[in-house]
Order: C-alpha cells, then sequence, then structure tokens
C-alpha cells in the first residue's frame, strides 16, 4: 500500500517530531561542547596556577602534571607547522564532523560524542587564539603530554565511530539475533556422538 508518508517527497522533509528531535540533538550536542571547553579551561587555568615551566609532579607512576605550551596538534604532531595549516586542518576536520552528524542526528546519543569533540577543539582553539599554542598538562612518561580537551576528542572520535556507524534499529523493534546464538526457537547443529 502506498500513502503519503511513503512517497520520496515524503521522506525527504523530516515530520514535526522529527524535527524537534533533530533540534534537540544539536542542542545537546552544543551543550556537551560547552561543558567540555568550560572544565577545559577551568583544568588549564588550575595547571597554569599551580605548575611552574619545568617542574614535574609526579601523580602516580607513570603520569606526572608537567606545563607544557604544545604548538601542533594532538600529541605535538604539526608543532612549528604555524597556527595557519593548524586552523585549516581543524576547520577542514569540524566540518566534516558536523557534515557527519547532520547526515545522522537522529542516531540516539551521537549527539554526546559530538559534543565532546566540538568542545575539545574549541578548548584548544581558545589556548591557541589567546597564546599561540595550546596548554597540555597530563604528562604520562610513556607518551606526550595532552589535556582535557585531548581526552575528550580522542574518546570523542571514537564515539562518534562507534556510535555513528553502527546499524541502527527501528524504534520498537527487538536487534536481530546473532547467528551463533542460541535460546528459545533456536535450533543448533550438534555432535550427538
Amino acid at each position: 500500500m502506498v500513502d503519503s508518508t511513503t512517497t520520496p517527497a515524503a521522506l525527504a522533509v523530516p515530520r514535526h517530531g522529527e524535527r524537534a528531535s533533530r533540534a534537540h540533538a544539536w542542542a545537546l550536542a552544543a551543550i556537551v561542547g560547552l561543558a567540555v571547553a568550560a572544565l577545559d579551561q577551568a583544568t588549564k587555568a588550575l595547571a597554569l596556577a599551580s605548575l611552574t615551566p619545568g617542574e614535574s609532579i609526579d601523580v602516580f607512576p607513570g603520569i606526572d602534571l608537567n606545563l607544557v605550551q604544545n604548538t601542533g596538534i594532538a600529541f605535538g604532531a604539526l608543532a612549528g607547522a604555524g597556527n595557519g595549516l593548524i586552523l585549516v586542518v581543524t576547520v577542514v576536520a569540524l566540518v566534516a564532523l558536523l557534515a557527519f552528524f547532520a547526515a545522522r542526528v537522529t542516531r540516539p546519543v551521537l549527539w554526546l560524542p559530538v559534543g565532546m569533540v566540538l568542545g575539545g577543539a574549541a578548548g584548544n582553539l581558545i589556548d591557541r587564539s589567546r597564546t599561540g599554542a595550546v596548554v597540555d598538562f597530563i604528562d604520562p612518561t610513556f607518551w606526550p603530554a595532552f589535556n582535557l580537551a585531548d581526552t575528550a576528542i580522542v574518546l570523542g572520535v571514537v564515539g562518534v565511530l562507534y556510535v555513528g556507524e553502527r546499524r541502527s534499529q527501528p524504534a520498537g523493534e527487538p536487534p536481530e539475533p546473532r547467528a551463533d546464538a542460541e535460546g528459545p526457537g533456536r535450533e543448533t547443529c550438534r555432535d550427538s556422538s
């Protein structure tokens, strides 16, 4: 049966509830982004007020607090490349993220990792615009120094890939059974010998 809701034109225009859901997802991503950026800036202000350049405070075995000015992007990559190139790379990545989110905005909880990436990027861009470098202060002995914004970006990217690329289930439908699952009504081949 074909009705007006199954025509291609009807599929392209979101219904009122879907529009509200889309707007809600964008709003939630913005709130998470603002929270991450604010928390990142607060921890960096605390690090700047508490640590002296060159001073290293042992927190846990293998993890120190050490004030570092990072002129590159994540983990010091592109250090010395100049803020122009770093700004272009950042803007291209954020535009790609926003396009990805716009295409999948109704996916449950996708707003959370998107907001984390946006907030982390904002936190680092605030530093870069203020001082020309990003303040890093969490310094594992086995990895380059980083900050809360970097953590949000990495976890957010992993979350975006996981949530954004997994198969979505229509609301109210149970997930399809796994091929290796056993349960009522499922027969498995067993060796009867």
